[in-house]
């Protein structure tokens, strides 16, 4: 007998405020109602719920979930509650200042790979939530050309539109050639001021020209002539100009490789793509390593952790 699919339930904010409510009550907590709930509503509809929670029950729906949750079910679902821009500043904070390990390569991620105006949103979210700006928290916990290459990304307006000037590009690649492969040593400037200054259209288009004049790749040589966290934001920076969702396959293969997880990258790249770009993301999974991002996600998690991050990932094809 052929299954039959049933349609989604169209609750409104208050039926949900109710269900949640009910899932915290008792003894131990429903969390897989919780996760019902949570992972099918999108960021106007859980502002909608915390504040329609907050008015019934007169406590905060993120401090409930935090003291009902666990582990990497409550680290994943918090996350999830923010709204992209709140997320993506709570994470950066967290990775610079949050008084653990200092995670500059979550910082680096974040920052790199979103547009000029995600940046602007995030940057104001930032002093206002934590009283301090991100210039100066990059400028506190980042050094060298790491730092000089984030201060430049995150203060400069980039044109974000897909018109692209052939000739500049080619410019561009022919500075970027002399600055690395051409010469003894790197000139950092000159990668440092294109990486920053230039729209992610007229990254790629310098990176298709830099190939097209020079026989090898860009990415080739910023592997070449640059490293540690330098080199990991121009990689990012450059792998999301010319394709997000192939650098965010990359990035969740990686967090699931060898022996272990790293569970704070799955979770993050997940959260915070899932309502941006992840059917791109579960597309280029499965062409470049031959099995879909859920069939990984379901090999490497456990619970309901796993249960909240397949529900964000949506139908295994």
């Amino acid at each position: 007998m052929a299954s039959v699919t049933i349609p989604p339930v169209l609750t409104t904010p208050r039926d949900d405020a109710i269900s949640l409510h009910r899932a915290f009550k008792g003894l131990g907590c429903d969390t897989s109602a919780v996760i019902n709930i949570l992972a099918h509503r999108d960021a106007t509809q859980r502002a909608y719920l915390k504040q329609e929670y907050k008015t019934m029950y007169h406590e905060d729906l993120a401090k409930r979930l935090s003291s009902e949750l666990s582990g990497n079910t409550k680290k994943s679902v918090l996350l999830w509650m923010h709204d992209p821009p709140t997320r993506d500043a709570t994470i950066i904070r967290q990775a610079l200042a949050g008084g653990g390990i200092v995670d500059l390569r979550a910082a680096t991620e974040v920052i790199c790979s979103r547009t000029p105006s995600q940046i602007l949103h995030f940057k104001n979210i930032y002093f206002s939530a934590f009283g301090v700006y991100l210039e100066q928290d990059i400028e506190l916990h980042t050094s060298g050309d790491h730092k000089k290459l984030l201060l430049a990304y995150v203060a400069t307006p980039r044109y974000e539109g897909l018109e692209v000037d052939r000739a500049a590009a080619e410019h561009d690649a022919k500075a970027l050639f002399r600055a690395g492969e051409k010469r003894l040593g790197t000139d950092e400037k000159v990668f440092v001021q294109i990486f920053s200054g230039r729209s992610s259209a007229h990254l790629a288009t310098v990176s298709a020209a830099y190939h097209n004049m020079y026989g090898s790749s860009l990415k080739k040589a910023v592997k070449k002539e640059t490293s540690g966290y330098f080199e990991h934001a121009l990689l990012t920076i450059l792998q999301c100009a010319e394709h997000p969702g192939r650098y965010f396959a990359k990035v969740l293969h990686r967090a699931m490789k060898g022996l272990g997880t790293d569970d704070s990258t799955l979770l993050r790249v997940i959260v915070s793509r899932a309502e941006i770009d992840m059917q791109f993301i579960k597309a280029e999974y499965l062409k470049k390593y031959g099995k879909t991002l859920n069939d990984a996600v379901h090999s490497e998690t456990s619970g309901h952790y796993r249960a909240f991050l397949l529900a964000l990932l949506g139908p295994n094809h």
